[in-house]
């Protein structure tokens, strides 16, 4: 009962935090997708290329979130910016881009080639079959790549509280550092919900967006590749 006190009692400061936290991950994932869809995208070309990027991408992936902040630090330090909110984000922006990358290379390299024949037999150009066709049949993949990036960093960004990021982590290492499990558990069910309504959210948004002649078991085959 203690803790439903607590939030009741905080749900202002509380919603505060969601606020920030949603800010955050969304820049983070936005920047993601505006960098990882065209180097998906670019990789299907060559596949030595896409090989070393999507084993770059892996390897960024493993490095525990703590650690990469701590090497950050240093050497965002230099610009002023050690600590708070652009490490954070930095941060998120790399361990995004896997998921991205990869969903969109596969999603654009299993584009049915008949459609693609279809398209050169209409004479488009290749720029003109990748915004025409190719991309609007990779959505849903893709789709679940930005759905599966958003729900694993924002638990990512709740760590980055330890460096001054802000957000509901917040209330969780107030919690930690101040043995108050009341905080700690609002935090981190703060934290849960949040990520529940961001996929359902993004779902909803991936379904408005994939192509009405696509079955219906393209949605579960593009969840399979995140």
């Amino acid at each position: 009962m203690d803790i439903l006190y607590f939030i009741f009692d905080n749900a202002d400061r509380i919603l505060g935090l969601t606020l920030d936290h949603i800010v955050l991950v969304g820049i983070a994932v936005g920047l993601a997708i505006l960098t990882g869809v065209p180097i998906g995208i670019a990789i299907t070309q060559n596949e030595q290329v896409a090989a070393s990027v999507l084993y770059v991408a892996s390897v960024m992936i493993t490095i525990p979130s703590i650690a990469l902040f701590g090497l950050m630090i240093p050497i965002l330090s230099l610009i002023g910016h050690g600590i708070g909110a652009v490490p954070a984000i930095i941060a998120v922006l790399l361990y995004s881009q896997l998921p991205i990358i990869r969903n969109t290379y596969a999603a654009i390299n299993n584009v049915d080639p008949n459609i693609r024949e279809a398209a050169r037999g209409l004479g488009m150009k290749p720029m003109e079959r990748l915004w025409a066709v190719e991309l609007p049949l990779a959505v849903p993949v893709i789709m679940a790549g930005v759905r599966t990036a958003t729900v694993m960093n924002i638990g990512v960004m709740a760590i980055a509280a330890y460096i001054g990021a802000g957000g509901l982590g917040t209330l969780i290492s107030r919690g930690i550092s101040q043995t108050d499990p009341r905080q700690l558990v609002a935090g981190a069910l703060a934290v849960s919900l949040l990520a529940i309504a961001a996929d359902y959210g993004l779902l909803k948004i991936q379904k408005r967006l994939t192509p009405k002649g696509l079955t219906p078991g393209t949605n579960g085959a593009a969840h399979d590749h995140a």
